[in-house]
């Protein structure tokens, strides 16, 4: 086992992206990790004192860059977009963010926007967190379902398929849309 020129953070957390995607949040163990980078686990903890410091690794490569949109619900999609893309990318990313170990970039765009359409900084703060909240608890569950249809983990008789595969995002939409217009409203109460 010798990799030194391999072991370092950012090999550590594409390591870690490969083996979730090959066997989800369940399957990622620093063993895992070290078995895919050929080191042994304590080379891991070089670089992150913990499984949750490298979990919020990865969740900032879950959650990417900024899109640098002023619109909410562009922003909204874009990060929906990023969680789907990775097995269990929902999950990942609201445990980091509920420890306050990741700064969304999203969040971060959120709050310009609803800035830009007249809250104050705490309202402003607010109808991020809530749109964040939303999209993550929506993709959340849209991935659960996948999950259990694609093992057959469910009974037959319960739609497992998510909403938006069999309406093409529709429900994610409306409900994004009741989000922002709730945002909106605030706007104007103020």
């Amino acid at each position: 086992m010798n990799a030194p020129a391999r072991n370092d953070k950012e090999t550590v957390v594409a390591a870690a992206m490969r083996v979730l995607a090959e066997n989800g949040l369940p399957g990622l163990s620093m063993r895992r990790i070290a078995d895919e980078l050929e080191v042994q686990v304590s080379a891991l903890y070089w670089h992150f004192p913990n499984k949750q410091a490298l979990l919020a690794a990865v969740s900032a490569q879950i959650a990417g860059a900024s899109t640098a949109s002023d619109q909410m619900d562009a922003v909204a999609r874009g990060l929906r977009d990023r969680l789907l893309a990775h097995r269990d990318g929902a999950e990942i990313v609201s445990s980091s963010l509920a420890l306050g170990m990741l700064d969304l970039p999203a969040r971060a765009e959120l709050v310009r926007a609803a800035r830009e359409i007249g809250l104050d900084a705490a309202a402003a703060e607010v109808a991020a967190d809530t749109v964040v909240h939303y999209v993550i608890g929506y993709t959340f569950h849209e991935q659960q379902r996948l999950h259990a249809a694609v093992v057959g983990a469910a009974d037959a008789s319960v739609d497992l398929v998510p909403a938006g595969a069999q309406h093409g995002s529709d429900d994610f939409a409306a409900g994004l849309a009741m989000v922002i217009a709730g945002v909106h409203a605030s706007a104007s109460i103020r």
